[in-house]
């Protein structure tokens, strides 16, 4: 999947990507990166809203799997388990979020799992930056169902 054909899907199926002017910056098989800007993100602090950059580290993450999915042409719905979100600088301009599996050794494990139960979790770690500075830290766990579990 190309960044700009990720990005369009996002921004139609997933408005609040669009509301937040996500950019998808790059996809490749070990991290992908998303990008959105300060101004339909700020805060009465002028700042970036927490919500905004949770948003963008759960986005980048949930898209990384998607796409390593898809490019193994596996179809089915992934959905978020559950995630922690540590805030470590306030964001003050445009804001990255890079996502990377939390232990990519696990893939061939997630993979088996999924295809011989119907279902398999992953974690991913998302990295929020602004500025080239670290400004959060985004762990996340994902559930992958295949399209006859529930």
């Amino acid at each position: 999947m190309t960044p700009a054909a990720l990005q369009a899907y996002l921004h139609e199926h997933i408005p609040l990507s669009r509301a937040m002017q996500v950019e998808v910056v790059s996809i490749d098989v070990d991290q992908l990166v998303l990008s959105a800007p300060l101004e339909p993100n700020i805060n009465h602090r002028e700042t970036v809203f927490g919500g905004s950059a949770s948003a963008l580290a759960i986005l980048s993450a949930w898209s990384l799997l998607h796409t390593r999915l898809l490019a193994q042409q596996i179809e089915c719905r992934l959905v978020i388990q559950r995630n922690t979100m540590e805030y470590s600088a306030p964001v003050q301009g445009r804001f990255t979020a890079v996502a990377r599996l939390s232990e990519p050794q696990r893939w061939p494990q997630f993979l088996q799992l999924l295809a011989r139960r119907g279902r398999a979790r992953m974690a991913v770690t998302s990295i929020l930056e602004s500025d080239g500075q670290s400004a959060g830290t985004f762990h996340g766990e994902f559930v992958a169902l295949s399209s006859g579990s529930t």
